[in-house]
């Protein structure tokens, strides 16, 4: 299968560089299954679409200002511009690190993304606040600039993160983090901190809506998956089964799994949230088809071809093109139904990715 199967058109300006006054308020394309079916619709009729017995899953992960800018031994410090940060920091030569996965918290060890990769060398000392009050030293390096990095004592390594760090927005929001990021690109449920980018399906939902669902008397559930590469890496291979995932944590407890398995058990229909959800869910039934409590890492790649054990449907946003997330959406609803529907979306001019509309897929 290859991976140039997966491509669509996109004019750029429907790409969303903000979000929307009420998260509430954003279109919602409906596809179903088998019958190639497009509807039209809105997010906030969302729970009166859903079925009175459906059990709706919720990934809880709380994104962290993940994006650090910084310097390596040797440069002067250089006060980060507020406007621009990343544009500033590379004119100086400065280093930019976004954290992806916390591999121990003693020594307090990452794997992260840096720029510019090929000047980053195992050995390295970064430096990150206008005195280096937070340090950190490259002790691994990997390709397509990836870095494992070992940061030096501090009293409270998060409040330095909060304090020095920015909301890691994806490269296609074109401008630099505002404070008001910090709770846009966030759910409203989000409680587990770990994640470097958002779940962003759950970004439509408001209490509101949530009220709604509760008096609709559906069942939700929550679990945690902390996004980290194996979300968002790029595609480098020609054939989409010689691509492998990076593995990112996940936490199902033993009454969300005993409640997923009720659902199954009486043939209700299982709504995840999030493609992160879906992953999340199935690798966890991957060996036994039932829903297994615990923690673990999670690095199932999900394409056409692949034959759901748990997932019923999906609510998701629109997905770049040839991108893992787009082949799962395709996995459930069908590729060529799938493309159909982002053609339409395209057409009539639905706003894509993070910031953007949603899809609900049969």
């Amino acid at each position: 299968m290859l991976v140039a199967e997966f491509n669509y058109l996109l004019p750029a300006e429907l790409i969303a560089q903000e979000w929307l006054p009420d998260r509430a308020a954003s279109r919602l394309l409906c596809l179903g299954r088998g019958s190639g079916t497009l509807q039209d619709r809105w997010f906030r009729e969302l729970p009166e679409m859903l079925r009175a017995d459906d059990l709706v899953v919720f990934n809880n992960t709380k994104v962290f200002p993940a994006r650090l800018y910084g310097r390596r031994s040797g440069q002067k410090a250089q006060p980060v511009s507020a406007q621009n940060p990343a544009a500033k920091d590379f004119l100086k030569g400065r280093v930019e690190v976004l954290l992806t996965r916390q591999v121990s918290a003693e020594p307090n060890e990452w794997e992260c993304l840096v720029r510019p990769g090929r000047k980053i060398g195992v050995g390295e000392k970064l430096f990150f606040g206008e005195s280096g009050e937070l340090q950190a030293e490259v002790i691994e390096r990997g390709g397509f600039g990836e870095r494992r990095i070992r940061f030096g004592r501090v009293v409270d390594f998060w409040k330095e993160l909060d304090r020095l760090g920015h909301v890691p927005l994806p490269p296609y929001i074109d401008r630099a983090d505002q404070p008001g990021h910090r709770e846009r690109y966030q759910t409203v449920y989000a409680r587990e901190r770990g994640s470097v980018a958002a779940p962003t399906a759950g970004l439509h939902f408001t209490p509101e809506v949530l009220a709604r669902m509760r008096e609709r008397g559906i069942e939700t559930a929550e679990i945690t998956l902390h996004v980290g590469l194996g979300t968002f890496q790029p595609v480098r291979v020609d054939r989409v089964e010689d691509h492998r995932l990076h593995r990112e944590s996940y936490v199902i407890s033993s009454e969300v799994a005993e409640k997923i398995n009720r659902a199954l058990d009486a043939s209700r229909r299982v709504v995840a949230i999030g493609t992160t959800t879906v992953r999340t869910l199935e690798y966890s039934a991957g060996h036994t088809g039932r829903v297994e409590a615990g923690c673990g890492e999670a690095g199932i790649f999900i394409y056409p071809g692949y034959k759901f054990r748990v997932v019923g449907a999906l609510l998701t946003n629109f997905h770049l093109p040839q991108s893992t997330l787009l082949m799962l959406v395709c996995a459930l609803g069908g590729t060529e139904q799938v493309l159909e529907a982002y053609k339409h979306a395209v057409s009539v001019k639905y706003r894509f990715y993070s910031y953007g509309d949603c899809m609900f897929v049969e």
